[in-house]
């Protein structure tokens, strides 16, 4: 009878309903945090130095001084923008239309390169091709590159993109050798490809990701590789792999977990050349014969995989000495063209403490602007109004309004330099 009582009562629905309230408060609470949905937007953070240079960025770069603005609803989650990079590249992709290059190497590698003509003319009336170097394991039919390639070209640019080696799943490698995250010789092969066949062109640097530690370190090794290069642009970079290799280890910000993904990927490319890399018949490095093989199958981070096979590529005795060399930190002060730095604050791949690189860096060069917007993930920087992106991206039209805004620099100081002469000749 008292239990009959007790079911009667009037007060248990109300605490269930209670429940169900505070569960749906809390699952708006994850909600809120998770999409960071209370984080304010704001022009990015901007480290440079008071030049002439960077007060005529200022004012012939709007995006540089206005606010980024991401989509409402997950535009302010890292991982989100992030996620959306890795998995889809870009929405509504546009195909364009490129002629592949293939360039042989001192030691029988094969580099390739896609070459992409300009579709209108320049804003400054001169010849700019913009040298490219995609990310990690990428290559130009990536749906991001595809994406920034159109819009460059409809700028006036001219574009070469550099295809990884071993990372084109249609291409064969041709000797015992992939791309390694700071070997410079297929983009060195590039550029070079570019310079002799176009001698009245000008050069723009694009490095994303790993492909921003491959063009800076590229520009630093000689001052040779400056020659014809208006400029360089480096975007979410992490400028060194021995400091981030600690971090990437961590689970804050699910790094571990983006590091078991790339590995995991980095390991299917790897093993789908497996016969030409390892395979008994063919012509290897002393360093390379000793890779264990089921140490690859079983690794689960890229350090591993570094350790065990892509240091030995070039005869690096340990994974810190690799690390060490191949990375652009020693090479960034030796780079004296203009340098733009883009990193994103809520990159989930990037440790906010390598940001203290290029801060550091353009708090002493002149040449150097460090531009770090609150939001954008790795290589997101989506932009749209609620819920869909648009398919242009705030960073590729940063990269190519920062770009134009250079050539233009660089017509101006020639005019004006021209116009001394001119004057001192009457004189």
């Amino acid at each position: 009878f008292k239990m009959s009582v007790m079911l009667e009562t009037p007060e248990l629905p109300a605490v269930f309903d209670g429940v169900k309230l505070a569960a749906v408060a809390a699952v708006l609470y994850v909600i809120v945090r998770c999409l960071n949905l209370k984080s304010p937007t704001a022009p990015p953070e901007l480290i440079y130095q008071d030049s002439a240079l960077s007060r005529f960025l200022l004012k012939s770069c709007p995006l540089l001084t206005r606010e980024y603005i991401p989509p409402l609803i997950w535009g302010k989650s890292g991982h989100i923008q992030t996620a959306l990079y890795g998995k889809m590249g870009r929405v509504r992709s546009p195909h364009p239309y490129g002629h592949r290059k293939f360039l042989t190497m001192p030691d029988g590698a094969t580099a390739t390169f896609d070459l992409f003509e300009p579709q209108s003319e320049h804003c400054t009336g001169e010849d700019v091709t913009m040298v490219i170097c995609p990310g990690i394991a990428n290559h130009s039919e990536k749906q991001y590159i595809r994406t920034f390639v159109d819009y460059a070209q409809k700028n006036g640019y001219r574009c070469a993109v550099l295809n990884h080696l071993g990372a084109l799943p249609n291409i064969e490698l041709t000797s015992p050798r992939m791309f390694t995250y700071g070997c410079t010789w297929e983009f060195g092969a590039m550029v070079n490809y570019i310079k002799k066949t176009y001698p009245q062109t000008q050069l723009v640097v694009v490095g994303f990701s790993l492909g921003g530690n491959i063009v800076c370190k590229y520009l630093g090794e000689s001052q040779a590789n400056q020659e014809r290069v208006l400029c360089c642009v480096s975007v979410c970079q992490g400028y060194s792999a021995l400091r981030a290799q600690e971090t990437f280890m961590q689970w804050d910000q699910c790094r571990r977990f983006y590091n078991f993904l790339m590995a995991d990927n980095m390991k299917k490319i790897i093993l789908s050349h497996r016969q030409v890399l390892f395979g008994d018949n063919v012509k290897k490095p002393q360093s390379l014969s000793d890779a264990d093989l089921s140490k690859l199958y079983t690794a689960t981070s890229l350090m591993q995989i570094d350790d065990n096979v892509m240091r030995k590529f070039h005869g690096y005795s340990s994974l810190k000495e690799y690390y060490e060399e191949e990375s652009c930190l020693h090479y960034l002060h030796r780079i004296y063209v203009p340098l733009l730095l883009v990193n994103a604050a809520d990159d989930p791949l990037v440790h906010e403490s390598l940001l203290s690189i290029p801060r550091a860096l353009s708090e002493k060069r002149e040449n150097v602007m460090h531009v770090l917007p609150l939001h954008g993930g790795h290589l997101g920087f989506f932009e749209g109004s609620v819920l869909f992106p648009e398919p242009l991206t705030w960073m590729d039209k940063l990269v190519v309004q920062y770009a134009n805004a250079i050539c233009q620099w660089e017509k101006t100081k020639s005019h004006c330099s021209d116009t001394e002469q001119a004057v001192s000749g009457q004189e």
